[in-house]
């Protein structure tokens, strides 16, 4: 999609992809880590903000919009691909994720970085160099921001987009299970952009799910891929609420990536033609719902565009947060023309 005519709608579908992502998170802010059961006693049906309980543990006191480390740490890698004309230095970033949970600490949040990232930052700060650094990263941080590599980046080539999603991802998440549901992720995304029905982008995700468990430190542990087309066909015809109990009981909603990513797609498959539907439940289902719900939300709103999203919740979150991806957004996809260009 390098013609003029196309550009305006991948930009429509790119702010779609961003304003996604936060409203996703923003949805899932309040009830992150807390079970199902426990989401529906005190919310009921989730499908408008809402602050951040005072027992929250994540997220308390936070207000209704506001978003949390799945939209920051996307905006940090924006940042750092544009700084780096199309490249992200693994160190660079390492110091840039240290400084970002710097800076969180200073707010008094306890959103700050999750089990894999802190465990591979803490190994770069002994001298371990990041091609090892990121050897134990399994769960979803990486794929939770992968939407800037995904806007920056076409879908064809394959590898060269699974390219880009390893050198986001490699100095915290350089494992089979880290880099594939990053890739599945970027994948459904950048397909979406370009114009995929829902459906053709998830199938995109899995091709490349499929490319990048061949790469990075094995790991054990379902392989991604397979469990997408598996979660896929589990809720296919299903209702909205037999298949989200499904997806909670056997795919699981943990920071796990076999999990929360996999849940994400089956997600998707359930009620990705009605966005708001699949984020209210993405928000319920328990666990990681922030991240769940942002990187469906990043999914549909390629796939939808922004108008396929509630305008209403989306400028409460622009509002609440400060937040306005435009001037990103811009910027990302010119290093995109630059890659159709050379390919």
């Amino acid at each position: 999609m390098t013609d003029s005519s196309a550009a305006p709608d991948l930009r429509r579908r790119a702010l779609g992809a961003f304003y996604g992502l936060a409203l996703g998170d923003a949805l899932g802010m309040p009830t992150q880590s807390f079970s199902r059961a426990e989401i529906r006693q005190r919310f009921g049906t989730l499908d408008t903000l809402h602050d951040g309980p005072a027992d929250q543990p994540i997220a308390p006191h936070m207000p209704a919009g506001s978003i949390t480390d799945d939209t920051e740490q996307a905006v940090l890698v924006a940042e750092l691909l544009i700084s780096g004309h199309g490249h992200i230095e693994p160190l660079a970033f390492a110091r840039a994720l240290t400084a970002w949970e710097a800076d969180m600490k200073a707010r008094g949040s306890q959103d700050l970085l999750g089990p894999s990232t802190n465990r591979a930052l803490a190994m770069i700060a002994e001298g371990v160099g990041p091609g090892q650094s990121g050897r134990f990263g399994t769960t979803n941080g990486a794929a939770m921001r992968i939407t800037p590599v995904a806007i920056a980046t076409p879908s064809e080539p394959r590898e060269t987009l699974l390219e880009a999603v390893i050198e986001a991802s490699q100095v915290t998440h350089n494992t089979s299970l880290g880099i594939a549901s990053a890739a599945a992720v970027a994948g459904a995304i950048s397909a979406g952009l370009e114009g995929a029905p829902l459906a053709q982008a998830l199938s995109v995700g899995h091709e490349l799910a499929a490319l990048g468990e061949q790469r990075g430190h094995w790991s054990a542990g379902g392989l991604i891929s397979a469990r997408i087309t598996w979660a896929r066909q589990l809720v296919r015809g299903c209702d909205h609420e037999t298949g989200v109990a499904l997806i909670h009981d056997l795919i699981g909603t943990s920071v796990a990536s076999q999990e929360s990513v996999v849940a994400t797609f089956a997600l998707a498959e359930l009620a990705g033609d009605e966005p708001l539907a699949a984020l209210t439940l993405a928000a319920g289902i328990g666990g990681d719902t922030d991240t769940i719900a942002a990187m469906l939300g990043a999914i549909l709103g390629a796939c939808h565009g922004p108008e396929g999203l509630p305008a209403k919740l989306v400028e409460q979150v622009a509002r609440v947060s400060h937040f306005d991806p435009e001037p990103l957004v811009d910027q990302l996809l010119a290093l995109r023309r630059r890659h159709s260009q050379h390919d």
